[in-house]
């Protein structure tokens, strides 16, 4: 079977940047699969992007489907012929089959003899199947937002201006989005305008580049990061490289161009913080921090032409740049003519959620959580009292409200401008971390009960109206507040109580309409939140349940739990002892056994039973002051020397002894080992 390269490639107007990635992949698989589909065999397949083409070229495509042996069954063999003669049945088969009966086959199979026939159908071309594999690829296209250009009813995320499709050398005939194929591309719209005529599919890459295009979207990617990094070189300095700001600049230009750009030092008088955010945010810029780590009055642009005057287009962008700069000095000198404390009354006025009151309302909330938590952890309650109160008054400030992702790391500032404890201070930025799983967690014990108060208040307050997270909706981010306090309480090494914390945020709200069960349905949906966290851990699924299992209420000592389990689970012994574990289950919960661990000596008959009632006190005698000092993973380890004693007791010992008595006291035995293993988990479900 022969084989070539085919290229498809779609020409549009400018694509929204942070689409294009995933439409050329979603392009490259919708033709990949449909491909597979058919049977048709490649090597393999490759998405291209710029902002004005999605391309994808796929290597080694065969020319055609395999040929395939098809077989037909016609009618029984005792039905087919009569006297040896063949009947009107095998003779239509026949004729069905465009044969004489003589050049029918039988057929054997478990139900006896038919007639038959076999024959080879040959495989369709590749490129009379091309043209409806695309289709069905581009309609599938998981398009944002689609419009229509000129008077066509077609629809698209742009408008669609050019379509390639090669096999090789050939063009295959089919029509998209209104578009006929040809072998017809464009390079850069400035630098190489004109129509550029494909000769081979493998000449797509090269023949772009030579005008101008770098439709290979991961190389273009590195040679962005590789420019930004030698003109930081060049200006003794270093850049730095935001991998989302870097992807959105990768989809916004075909032939990148680093150059680098200054403004008044005067604005360095603002926070840091302001000036990247206003730089990445409005002009997709790369700031630039000197030897101390201290922000250059410096940028990085990327420029999608090379021009033959860059100081042009350097000056082009420090005169856009100018103003943006100055809104954010103006912001932040008109947000420090009044405190922090005075916005207070101004978060009586901002909606936190309809059914839940207002920001105000969730700050006097976060107050009293915090004193609580702060005082448990040991921190300092009128800070924390104090912090909450201004937690969110950077909401309603300028600089904020222009730029959001600023929340916290404004309010640091103006509390440290108006003259507030540090530690305060520190606590309104750190009440946002962490805001991711990887994240660091708050260093002030301020900014831990501020942390945890904020997220508790929102879980207990959002189910609490009935808007727990589906599959598909979390629009308050429960789940990243759920792993967020799961994450501060461990990471922190806080041993609080999470029933008693949600019980405490729960009561702060007047009225919840789903109070009912409210706290055991919240306090159920974060322990849940614990099994992603072992599988990010390589930790077995079965380790969380048997955990899970087990009225754990504090996410440090469930931590704790879940990393002695595991390390047990590696055990040579685990997996004997997690089936005596089963087996004593299923034993007890078939006896209705009442419970009773008291095992009377004087009725133990069996040497075996001897042997594990006395192995199981002193393994009570050792384990208890493991087990009170958290110390789980010794505490397994001297519970895995039960093995031995477990095994015999299994092998010579009939529980269900005749005599009432001496069964019920087997039982117990086998419940005293059940309740000293659960005392860490159920390792009965390691089983599974």
């Amino acid at each position: 079977m022969a084989s070539n390269t085919l290229l498809v490639e779609l020409g549009v107007e400018e694509l929204p940047p942070g689409a294009i990635e995933p439409l050329a992949n979603a392009l490259r698989d919708g033709l990949a699969n449909g491909l597979a589909d058919a049977e048709v065999p490649f090597e393999a397949a490759h998405a291209h992007a710029t902002p004005r083409r999605l391309a994808v070229s796929i290597v080694a495509l065969g020319d055609k489907q395999p040929d395939r042996e098809i077989e037909r069954r016609g009618p029984a063999l005792a039905a087919a012929f009569k006297d040896g003669a063949p009947t009107k049945a095998a003779e239509g088969f026949a004729r069905s089959c465009g044969v004489e009966v003589a050049d029918l086959i039988h057929l054997e199979t478990d139900k006896g003899t038919w007639l038959g026939y076999r024959y080879q159908e040959p495989g369709e071309a590749t490129t009379a199947l091309l043209p409806a594999i695309l289709r069905r690829a581009v309609n599938a296209l998981p398009v944002p937002k689609n419009m229509r250009w000129g008077a066509s009813r077609l629809e698209f995320s742009r408008p669609a201006h050019w379509l390639v499709m090669l096999y090789g050398q050939d063009v295959v005939p089919a029509e998209v989005l209104g578009l006929e194929a040809g072998r017809t591309t464009r390079g850069h719209r400035f630098h190489a305008p004109q129509a550029i005529e494909l000769a081979h599919a493998d000449d797509y890459l090269d023949v772009l580049e030579n005008a101008f295009v770098l439709a290979d979207n991961d190389r273009r990617r590195e040679r962005i990061r590789e420019q930004v990094l030698a003109e930081a070189e060049v200006n003794d300095a270093t850049a730095v490289i935001d991998d989302d700001l870097l992807d959105e600049v990768n989809g916004l230009v075909e032939w990148p161009v680093a150059l680098t750009g200054s403004f008044d030092e005067r604005f360095l008088e603002v926070p840091a913080e302001c000036l990247i955010s206003s730089m990445k945010a409005n002009q997709k810029y790369f700031h630039l921090l000197d030897a101390e780590s201290q922000l250059k009055p410096a940028f990085i642009t990327v420029s999608n032409i090379e021009s033959r005057d860059p100081q042009q287009v350097i000056e082009g962008n420090e005169k856009v740049i100018r103003p943006r700069l100055a809104d954010a000095a103006f912001f932040y000198d008109t947000d420090r003519k009044q405190t922090l404390a005075s916005r207070r009354d101004a978060l009586d006025n901002v909606v936190f959620q309809q059914s839940l009151g207002t920001l105000g309302d969730k700050a006097r909330r976060m107050e009293t959580i915090g004193a609580f938590i702060a005082e448990r952890i040991g921190g300092d309650v009128n800070h924390a009292q104090r912090a909450a109160q201004l937690a969110k008054c950077d909401l309603v400030t300028e600089m904020v409200l222009e730029f959001p992702e600023l929340q916290g790391i404004m309010g640091t500032y103006y509390a440290r401008q108006d003259g507030e404890p540090e530690e305060v201070a520190q606590a309104l930025h750190e009440q946002y971390l962490p805001r991711f799983a990887s994240d660091d967690v708050p260093k002030t014990q301020t900014g831990l009960a501020l942390a945890l108060a904020d997220r508790l208040d929102t879980l207990t307050g959002i189910f609490g109206i009935g808007q727990r997270p589906t599959g598909t909706k979390d629009p308050f981010a429960l789940r990243r507040a759920a792993i967020g306090v799961l994450n501060i309480l461990i990471k922190g090494e806080l041993d609080l109580d999470l029933r008693e914390l949600l019980e405490l945020a729960a009561a702060q709200h007047d009225e919840l309409p789903k109070a009912d069960g409210l706290i055991d349905d919240v306090l159920g949906y974060m322990l849940d939140r614990f099994r992603a966290w072992t599988q990010d851990e390589g930790i077995a699924v079965e380790v969380y349940l048997s955990v899970r299992s087990r009225p754990v209420k504090r996410p440090l000592d469930f931590a704790r739990r879940i990393r002695a389990v595991h390390a047990f689970s590696q055990r040579e012994e685990a997996a004997a002892l997690a089936s005596a574990n089963k087996r004593v289950s299923n034993i007890l919960a078939k006896q209705q056994h009442d419970g009773s661990t008291t095992v009377d000596t004087s009725l133990l008959q069996a040497e075996a039973e001897t042997t594990l009632s006395e192995a199981l006190e002193q393994c009570h005698q050792a384990v208890r002051p493991l087990l009170d000092a958290a110390r789980y993973s010794e505490a397994l380890d001297v519970l895995a020397q039960l093995r031995g004693p477990v095994d015999a007791f299994f092998d010579d010992v009939m529980v269900m002894a005749e005599d009432e008595a001496v069964r019920r006291n087997r039982l117990a035995l086998l419940a005293n080992l059940q309740a000293l293993f659960l005392e860490v988990a159920d390792i009965a479900q390691l089983q599974q």
